[in-house]
């Protein structure tokens, strides 16, 4: 069987693990990465209204290349899945989540195996301060998701008194209290959890305890589970699931057989991996994708 490729690199998963600064990472891709790079829109910042709407098309495994906005925005991918990657992190945004990237955060976003179709909101938030200030994957309920898709056609900067100033205020209430996704991995700065972390990405089925990684990094088990908890908040095998579930989801997203992803992340069984599937996005992987 051919080798299967994989979206994650280790030159991302250093991204992640803290220590790769942004112009480094843009040296890195331009070097491995075959992806096209498109232009990020312009004149989104531009405008008296609280909230710019913007859509756009992205084929399949294309970048949008690194950009910054004086705005806040959401991002919603009607269809498709992508990964964004800030200096901090890099989130896997599957159909109804989107990502929300508060104002000045340079960012790259790449197409995930499959074309995505996007609906951006460009919003000013020093007129809504108690708007989110980090990034994080949210939830895109039906309502919101009605909201988004309407806002595209409303006018530039509408009466708060008009049909559409008030669909605009509905749409902002909701945007605030947005439910949460954990679909990103937390930033790593330890040097030796980076060794291990890198190998993780490059194969994450890779079966090998903490116990047993303690001696390849050079650091006790107890002293790998301590750092962990501290940089991360997690344990290792909470980080390790999550880095499983990231790299399915992509794969899954552009075709990929669930029995193939099932043992490629290390799982015994399907039923194992559908049932942390499950626990993570509330949905069985067929299900998921069919609703999607």
């Amino acid at each position: 069987m051919m080798p299967i490729e994989r979206d994650f690199t280790s030159d991302d998963f250093r991204l992640i693990s803290g220590r790769m600064t942004i112009n480094a990472l843009k040296q890195t891709k331009s070097h491995t990465s075959r992806a096209p790079v498109l232009p990020p829109l312009e004149g989104v910042d531009q405008g008296p209204g609280i909230v710019i709407a913007r859509e756009r098309e992205c084929p399949a495994d294309h970048v949008i290349d690194w950009h910054t906005h004086q705005r806040a925005q959401l991002l919603y991918a009607v269809s498709g899945v992508m990964r964004v990657t800030t200096e901090n992190g890099v989130w896997v945004v599957p159909p109804q989540r989107a990502v929300w990237i508060p104002p000045g955060i340079e960012h790259h976003v790449k197409a995930q195996g499959t074309p995505l179709s996007l609906r951006s909101l460009y919003i000013d938030v020093s007129k809504r301060p108690d708007l989110p200030g980090e990034c994080c994957v949210v939830t895109v309920s039906p309502l919101l998701r009605e909201l988004v898709l309407a806002a595209m056609s409303i006018s530039a900067d509408p009466p708060p008194d008009s049909s559409d100033g008030r669909l605009i205020a509905v749409l902002l209430d909701q945007i605030e209290v947005l439910p949460m996704t954990s679909l990103h991995l937390p930033m790593i700065k330890d040097k030796r959890l980076r060794a291990l972390a890198d190998e993780l990405m490059e194969n994450p089925g890779d079966p090998r305890t903490l116990d047993e990684w303690s001696s390849h990094v050079g650091a006790s088990e107890r002293t790998l589970a301590r750092i962990f908890i501290k940089e991360t908040g997690m344990t290792f095998g909470h980080w390790r699931q999550q880095v499983r579930l990231l790299d399915a989801l992509a794969r899954l997203a552009r075709g990929d057989s669930v029995t193939e992803v099932t043992y490629d992340s290390g799982y015994a069984s399907q039923s194992a991996f559908i049932s942390m599937f499950k626990k993570a996005l509330g949905k069985t992987p067929k299900k998921y994708f069919d609703q999607n």
